[in-house]
């Protein structure tokens, strides 16, 4: 059973999250909070492996606790009413970000992220003991023509689709691989991470502007000043997710 803490000051908030995580199966509530404070100090004497946390709380906010938790910190699901703090929150290592009134389906969607990391991590405590193991286990291998290059997912930019190959680039090179880019978005578990379009996935805290298109969707400005295009169908989906209209 995957542990679950929920964190909201709101009574109703708390026994909507608790009714949608007991639809789902493989998950048990160990404990309910109503601020940051609480947050922390069960932590730091409870295993949690997923957090659901609100960001306005009386006390500390929930940015604030997570910042507090630091590399100690379990899988963070930030779910809360304001939609403008999100890269904020992705900053800081959330995995996840669902804007209210959350959802079955959309929370589904965050604890299977939050699922697939854990299965990436070999179901190990979310807090590893050193920085060192932390940086071992966050690396991403990726196939090259010029060997097997561990990568840090903070640092990809973009995934694109360069002929029959996949053209990755980071904040500091351009690598080819064979792998598919399906495989890819498979792997980069953390909800950063964007299919924006059937040729392009992208990691939105490098994302510095969006610029609408006639077609619908957006010409998104990565900080590296390449820019990728959001398909219509994308760019809906991400404006939901970002609570846009």
């Amino acid at each position: 059973m995957i542990r679950v803490v929920i964190a909201d000051d709101e009574l109703l908030a708390r026994k909507r999250l608790r009714r949608l995580i007991e639809a789902l199966e493989g998950f048990e509530i160990v404990c309910e909070c109503t601020n940051g404070q609480e947050v922390i100090a069960f932590a730091r004497t409870n295993p949690i492996d997923v957090l659901l946390m609100d960001i306005n709380m009386p006390g500390l906010s929930g940015l604030e606790a997570l910042e507090a938790l630091g590399p100690t910190a379990p899988l963070v699901i930030l779910c809360t009413a304001h939609s403008e703090h999100a890269i904020d929150a992705f900053e800081l290592g959330a995995i996840d970000y669902i804007v209210k009134p959350v959802e079955l389906g959309r929370l589904r969607k965050a604890l299977d992220r939050a699922t697939a990391r854990l299965r990436l991590l070999g179901e190990a405590p979310p807090a590893p003991t050193s920085s060192s193991a932390l940086g071992a286990i966050e690396r991403l291998p990726v196939e090259t023509n010029r060997g097997v290059v561990l990568v840090d997912p903070n640092d990809i930019v973009s995934i694109s689709l360069d002929g029959e190959l996949s053209r990755i680039v980071t904040t500091s090179e351009v690598l080819l691989s064979t792998e598919p880019l399906r495989a890819m978005l498979d792997r980069l578990t953390d909800s950063r991470f964007e299919r924006v379009h059937r040729r392009a996935i992208i990691n939105l805290l490098h994302v510095s502007r969006l610029e609408p298109l006639p077609t619908g969707g957006y010409l998104a400005h990565m900080k590296t000043g390449q820019p990728i295009e959001v398909s219509r169908q994308a760019a809906r989906d991400l404006r939901r997710r970002l609570g846009m209209r």
